[in-house]
C-alpha cells in the first residue's frame, strides 16, 4: 500500500508521530512492503515576525504534552531554539531543505526528515538556518556544495510552494496526516497524532474495504 505522511519538519506532533510511522514501516505484520511519500504541509511557512517569551513558553508547553504521549526527547526552556532572542518560527527552510533531498536522493529522505526533527526538538538548534540544514545534509552522506546550491534554487521554492498547495488541495489543515492510496483513489486515515494501534486498525480497515467505502481527502 502507498502512503503518503503529510508532515512539517517543526510540527511537534509530526516529531512524536514518528516513532509510529517508524514502528508502522517495520512491523512484521504488514503482509506487503508500505510505501511512503512524504509531502510538506507548510505548519508556518513564510513568518517573518520574530518569537516573543510568551509565545515561544506556550508552544514549549505543547511539547510537554508531545513528549508525554510518545516519549521523544526535547530540550529543556529557557535553551530551546524557539527562546533564542530573533528567533522567527519560519518553516518553509526546513520544508525545503526536505524537499530538496527527496529530489537529489529520495532513499536519505526520511532519516534527513527525523534529523532535522531531531536537531530542532532535541538538540536546540535554529533549523531555519541554511549552514544548520546543510551540515545535516553531510551528516546523512550529501555533499555540501551540491545541497546548498539545490536548496538556494528557486525550482526547490517552487516544489515546496507546490508541496503547501498540494496539502491544501487535500483539505489537510493540520498535521500529521497519513493518505493511503487504495484501489486508485486517496483516503485520509489519520489526522493528527495516532497511536500504532488506531493507524493499523485504520488500514485494515481500509484494506478489507471495497474502495468506495471510504472518504477521500
Amino acid at each position: 500500500m502507498n502512503l503518503i505522511y503529510v508532515a512539517d519538519p517543526m510540527c511537534s506532533w509530526c516529531y512524536g508521530f514518528g516513532t509510529t510511522i517508524d514502528a508502522l514501516l517495520a512491523d512484521p505484520r504488514e503482509a506487503a512492503p508500505l510505501n511512503l511519500a512524504l509531502v510538506m504541509g507548510g505548519l508556518r511557512p513564510y513568518t517573518t515576525e520574530p518569537m516573543g517569551r510568551e509565545k515561544a513558553d506556550e508552544i514549549f508547553g505543547h511539547w510537554h504534552h508531545v513528549h508525554e504521549a510518545a516519549g521523544v526527547p526535547f530540550a529543556q526552556a529557557p535553551d530551546t531554539a524557539l527562546h533564542r532572542p530573533g528567533f522567527v518560527y519560519d518553516t518553509e527552510p526546513a520544508s525545503r531543505a526536505t524537499v530538496t533531498v527527496r529530489t537529489m536522493s529520495p532513499r536519505h529522505v526520511w532519516r534527513f526528515f527525523k534529523a532535522v526533527q531531531h536537531a530542532f526538538y532535541a538538540d536546540a538548534k535554529d533549523v531555519t538556518q541554511p549552514e544548520v540544514l546543510a551540515d545535516l545534509a553531510v551528516a546523512i552522506g550529501l555533499p555540501r556544495s551540491e545541497f546548498a546550491s539545490a536548496f538556494a534554487s528557486q525550482r526547490m521554492r517552487d516544489e515546496t510552494r507546490a508541496d503547501f498547495e498540494q496539502s491544501q488541495s487535500w483539505g489537510i489543515r493540520g498535521f500529521p496526516a497519513v493518505v493511503a492510496e487504495h484501489g486508485g483513489k486517496l483516503h485520509l486515515v489519520a489526522h493528527g497524532y495516532t497511536p500504532i494501534a488506531g493507524l493499523h486498525e485504520r488500514l485494515a480497515a481500509l484494506a478489507a474495504a471495497s474502495p468506495d467505502d471510504a472518504a477521500a481527502p
